[in-house]
């Protein structure tokens, strides 16, 4: 079943290749959504597809070399059918 997740992750995530992992392994997944870096240093990420392949994704950031995620905020929010892609947004 398809899902979709408003996630926040904080911790070590900018400046780090977060954004760009995020869409690399969104991609590899078959996942769609977006990444952004806000202002106050955390990372916001809408991700959509099964649960499973998001679970995934999330694991393959905690492994990133860089990337040290000390919280992530999860919501679940109504899934987009209009989206195609993944993508980074925001520079």
């Amino acid at each position: 079943m398809m899902i979709r997740k408003h996630l926040l992750f904080t911790g070590d995530v900018q400046g780090v290749g977060f954004r760009w992992q995020a869409r690399r392994l969104a991609q590899d997944l078959e996942l769609t959504g977006w990444v952004r870096n806000l202002w106050d240093e955390r990372v916001e990420m809408e991700v959509q597809g099964e649960e499973a392949q998001i679970d995934r994704l999330i694991l393959g950031l905690q492994r990133g070399r860089y990337i040290r995620i000390s919280n992530i905020e999860s919501e679940t929010v109504p899934v987009d059918p209009r989206e195609g892609s993944f993508r980074v947004r925001g520079y």
